[in-house]
């Protein structure tokens, strides 16, 4: 934030262009105009002709820089307000004067062409302002009326017509209405023509005999929105009750003059509305309140803390965010003055000397990611510092009011990086995370955040801050490839990990910023519906509002990744990947996609090696795909019945065909496997793995790492895997078994195997095979073994015993084989592949010696032949089994 311009030094070297001995003091801002022209008064001196002070009035353009002088007192006079009309023809501007130690406000209109000036004859110690209504320029012609708005504070709102064709400009000949009655507080918006004031409204009396009570007389503040037309009457689009409770009833004759926007408030009311024309409407009241303590100092109230806090009424997303910053002494409080401003999809609150807010009121999601920052203007007292947006002069542009500097107020993307990676609270990190995803589109500032937090993964958010970055990043892909006319489909995507109205603390310079969230009740209802317009159905500002009001009312709900959790929660305890054949989802090879259209598949490729393991898997059907197919059905009937029950409203949800539903879930689930992808790779980059200089991948890759880098490497990939795992995002391929084999080298083996118990480990063909070579045949070794075969599926365990050079080996697989035999299991001849081929010409029927030929082998074979025939058994398996039980071997283990 750095000053752009200062507007003093400005003007004051274009009244010296025109005369250089001139002497210029007390610049005062009076208003600014739907053009964006900037009024302003200062007093005028010229040194060569020894003038006396003279008031004048110009209007500034800050575009082209120049100054033009409207009107030239003869004395010098406190102007505090001014207003043109848009052909600079007539101006009226508000005097203000000390009588009897109190201030009268007078109002005057001036025809600029002649210099009449004619006074409107009204003197009130009440605040006074006047605006000039502008219209649009197809309908400007030299005989229409001129229309002003002249507001009393707590008397009237009174609208003035002149007409230029009238030879006398007299009040007499202006015709005047009132258009509102007593009102508390008025704000003026020049760019739509609205004025919102608030009143008092009485409630609806009880028309039941005998329940009146007192409450029924009571009365409550209410917001109300006239909108001017060009050739038509006004219209009260908006009604609002408030809920004002630190409203001073008491009046209050002290005022503060605000000319930017232009307001009329008590001491005891801070508020603003901001809108925008996409249909955003945002109502900002700031104050302060004590409160109840067993003890307060009397002595010294400037020592006496109080509450700072202020709300933000989010129409367009029916509810309202409040924030309280407790223990600001009084002295600091009463001085200080946010800013409320529009800030692409955020609100901007700046707090002087505390921080700076950004609130996401966009119309893509619920509010819910909310940041907070500690950037504060370089001024030593809040007291220089009173910002104002200002509308035509930049995005981030405001104005500071007490020194009239332009001042480039935003937040940059070094400060939001510096924000994160201080101890900052986990929603605040998760907000800025989801800031540079969703809303900025800044993907390397993300993998930045990312990777910072590789050596503070101990903590328990960042698999949260993964969740983040993956339904973030994958909404994104999404948004910027979807077509067109599926647009709508996109608001039912998740986007978000944080909860809606879930209250939230930060830490901030010391002091406890607390943020909360309540739901308003049918706010659509305090809106004029579209057919109830003067014109029905012409887009504005309101119709758009109403709109989306309507549109959000419709109990649309978005995806949830629980709903794919739930299910996988029962599909993979009878997943066998064996028994499958591969699927074709999506993303399997076999299948075709227009993948293309996320991802190039040439940088796909250049992207494989970044990985430190090979992207292939042994089995035929990968678990991967299984998670893909469950989330593409479940996503793609989501989808599917939320656009069937919107179709009959007027939302465009009848263009929402299968089709589109179709395009929208492939789409988000290609997205869903390249950002998991891509995830895995800033992650293994971040903590060890550099595909430029790193030559070994998979298996030996890990056997080559030092240990310490090994526990890093672990550790990031644990994370990442139950913040995959969370939200039912795929894996990429290879990953399962490098993971495994990467636990087991790390990991003593007891834990290794609770890792197994809890499927955190998938013990796959591939790792298995390396875990067995490892593991030697000592006694110790074979019980793991065992343990670890124990684990595994039955056709995946026979695959793995089958190969193992090792007694246990073999009788187990006999025995196996004799018991299916005598249960009738095995209908053919069993395959014949025997591990222990040692002296088998030394051992046979032979090493059972007795008289007649019978032995318990023997018996065992009859037994066998007469459950099945010769061709089913494997009599080298049975005997060589036997012959390995005779040997000096411990099968205490079986």
């Amino acid at each position: 934030m750095v000053t752009v311009d200062n507007l003093v030094a400005k003007l004051c070297l274009l009244v010296l262009e025109r005369n250089e001995e001139a002497q210029v003091k007390e610049w005062r801002l009076l208003g600014q105009e739907q053009d964006g022209n900037l009024l302003f008064t200062w007093v005028e001196t010229s040194l060569a002709t020894n003038n006396t002070p003279k008031s004048k009035i110009g209007i500034y353009s800050y575009a082209e820089n120049t100054l033009k002088t409207l009107y030239i007192f003869n004395d010098q006079l406190n102007v505090i307000q001014s207003s043109v009309n848009e052909n600079r023809s007539l101006l009226g501007y508000i005097i203000k004067e000390e009588f009897n130690h109190s201030f009268v406000y007078k109002p005057y209109v001036i025809k600029l062409e002649s210099y009449e000036v004619c006074a409107l004859n009204i003197e009130r110690s009440k605040q006074i302002m006047i605006q000039f209504l502008y219209k649009k320029q197809s309908v400007l012609n030299e005989k229409q009326k001129e229309t002003f708005l002249l507001l009393i504070h707590e008397e009237c709102v009174l609208q003035y017509q002149i007409s230029q064709s009238s030879d006398t400009f007299a009040v007499e000949n202006f015709v005047v209405d009132s258009l509102v009655r007593v009102f508390i507080w008025a704000q003026w918006d020049p760019v739509y023509q609205i004025l919102y004031y608030i009143h008092y409204k009485k409630p609806m009396k009880c028309l039941v005999e005998g329940e009146e009570s007192e409450h029924t007389f009571k009365v409550s503040p209410t917001l109300s929105g006239l909108q001017f037309h060009d050739d038509l009457p006004h219209e009260t689009v908006l009604n609002i009750p408030l809920n004002l409770p630190h409203l001073s009833t008491n009046p209050c004759n002290i005022y503060e003059d605000d000319t930017v926007p232009l307001r009329i408030h008590n001491c005891s009311l801070d508020l603003m509305v901001l809108t925008d024309s996409e249909g955003i409407a945002c109502i900002c009241h700031h104050y302060l309140y004590q409160p109840v303590q067993e003890t307060t100092n009397l002595d010294d109230d400037d020592a006496t803390p109080v509450h700072f806090a202020y709300s933000v009424t989010v129409l367009h997303q029916s509810c309202v965010l409040h924030c309280v910053i407790p223990g600001i002494k009084w002295k600091e409080a009463k001085t200080i003055r946010p800013l409320f401003k529009l800030y692409d999809d955020h609100i901007m609150v700046y707090i002087p000397g505390i921080c700076t807010q950004l609130l996401d009121i966009s119309m893509i999601h619920e509010p819910s990611n909310h940041i907070t920052t500690d950037i504060v203007l370089p001024y030593t007292e809040t007291s220089q510092i009173c910002l104002t947006p200002l509308i035509k002069f930049g995005t981030y542009s405001v104005l500071n009011l007490t020194t009239l500097e332009i001042i480039d107020l935003h937040v940059p993307n070094t400060q939001l990086i510096e924000t994160f990676k201080s101890q900052t609270t986990l929603e605040n990190k998760l907000a800025i995370i989801h800031y540079f995803l969703v809303h900025q589109g800044d993907m390397d500032i993300a993998i930045e955040l990312i990777s910072s937090q590789i050596e503070a993964q101990t903590t328990l958010g960042f698999p949260q801050m993964l969740k983040e970055f993956l339904l973030g990043s994958s909404y994104a892909s999404v948004q910027r490839n979807l077509p067109s006319d599926a647009s709508q489909l996109i608001n039912l995507l998740p986007v978000t990990t944080q909860g809606v109205g879930c209250d939230l603390e930060v830490q901030m310079n010391g002091r406890t910023i607390s943020l909360s969230q309540d739901a308003l009740w049918n706010a659509s209802m305090m809106l004029l519906s579209p057919q109830q317009r003067i014109v029905p159905y012409r887009v504005d500002l309101w119709v758009k509002l109403w709109d989306i009001l309507v549109r959000n009312a419709k109990g649309k709900q978005r995806f949830k990744p629980s709903q794919v959790v739930e299910k996988l929660l029962v599909s993979l305890v009878c997943y066998k990947p064996e028994a499958l054949s591969r699927s074709s989802t999506p993303m399997s090879p076999c299948a075709s996609i227009a993948l293309s259209s996320t991802t190039d598949l040439s940088s796909m490729k250049s992207q494989s090696d970044a990985l430190p393991f090979y992207e292939v898997e042994s089995c035929t059907a990968s678990k991967q795909e299984h998670i893909i197919s469950v989330n593409l059905r479940e996503l793609s009937m989501h989808l599917l019945k939320q656009s069937t029950e919107n179709k009959m409203s007027r939302f465009q949800w009848q263009s929402q065909t299968p089709m589109h539903v179709h395009a929208v879930a492939t789409r988000y689930i290609a997205a869903q496997l390249e950002q998991s992808r891509l995830l895995c790779q800033i992650l293994c980059k971040a903590a060890t793995f550099d595909a430029r200089y790193e030559h070994d991948k998979g298996f030996v890759y890990i056997d080559q790492l030092p240990e310490e880098k090994r526990y890093i490497l672990f550790t990031t990939l644990e994370r990442y895997f139950l913040a995959v795992e969370a939200i039912a995002f795929p894996l990429p391929l290879g990953f399962t078994s490098f993971f495994t084999f990467l636990g087991y080298r790390t990991l003593k083996f007891n834990i290794f195997l609770q890792y197994v118990h809890r499927h955190v480990f998938e013990l796959q063909v591939d790792v298995m095979k390396i875990i067995m070579a490892d593991i030697d045949d000592t006694k110790e070794g074979v019980q793991k073994k065992l343990n670890l075969l124990s684990l595994l599926p039955r056709s995946r365990a026979k695959r793995l015993m089958n190969q193992w050079n090792h007694p246990i080996s073999l009788m187990i697989r006999a025995r196996e084989h004799a018991a299916n035999i005598l249960s009738g299991v095995e209908g053919q001849n069993a395959t014949r592949v025997h591990a222990v081929q040692k002296n088998r010409n030394q051992f046979g029927l032979t090493a059972f010696p007795s008289a007649d030929r019978l032995s318990p082998l023997d018996t065992f074979l009859d037994l066998l032949t007469a459950k099945a025939s010769l061709t089913d058994l494997d009599f080298g398996l049975l005997i060589e089994a036997t012959v390995a039980s005779m040997e000096e071997i411990d099968v205490s283990s079986d």
